[in-house]
C-alpha cells in the first residue's frame, strides 16, 4: 500500500492560522501602546510637579503644573478626555513639597488597527521638593 504525500497541508494550516496570529500581534501591540501611555502620564506628572516646585506662588504653581502636564501629554500624542490635574500646595514653603495628581481617560479605539471598545483611566502622582534656600509665598 502506498501513501500519498501530504503536499499542501502546511499551506492550508498557515492560511488558517495567519489571521489569528496577526490579531494576536495587534493585541500585543495595543497592550504595549497602553503601557507607553501609562509611562507618559507618569512622566507628565513628574514634569508638572517639577514645574510647580519652581514657581514663586501657590497659584502660579497650580497653573504651571496644569500647563506642563497638558503640554507634555499633547506633545506625546496622548489624548485625554477628560483630563484633570490636582495640585496640592498645602506645603508650599521653602523646604516643603508640591504634589501633583493627574487623571486621564484615554480611548482605546485609537491605539492600533484593532478597534478596542471602551477607555482606560490612567492616573499618576508625583511629588517635588521646594528648595529650602529660595523665597516662596503661599
Amino acid at each position: 500500500m502506498t501513501r500519498r504525500p501530504a503536499s499542501g497541508s502546511a499551506t492550508v494550516e498557515l492560511a488558517i492560522l495567519a489571521p489569528v496570529l496577526v490579531l494576536l500581534l495587534l493585541f500585543v501591540v495595543a497592550l504595549g501602546r497602553l503601557v507607553i501611555a501609562r509611562q507618559q502620564v507618569d512622566a507628565a506628572a513628574a514634569d508638572a510637579a517639577r514645574s510647580a516646585s519652581i514657581a514663586t506662588t501657590a497659584s502660579a504653581a497650580s497653573q504651571a503644573a496644569t500647563d506642563a502636564a497638558s503640554h507634555d501629554l499633547a506633545g506625546d500624542g496622548v489624548t485625554c478626555s477628560p483630563f484633570a490635574a490636582s495640585v496640592d500646595t498645602s506645603r508650599f514653603i521653602p523646604g516643603g513639597s508640591v504634589t501633583v495628581q493627574l487623571q486621564c481617560t484615554a480611548s482605546l479605539s485609537g491605539l492600533v488597527l484593532l478597534r478596542l471598545p471602551g477607555s482606560e483611566r490612567l492616573t499618576a502622582s508625583a511629588t517635588a521638593p521646594i528648595d529650602l534656600y529660595r523665597s516662596a509665598s503661599p
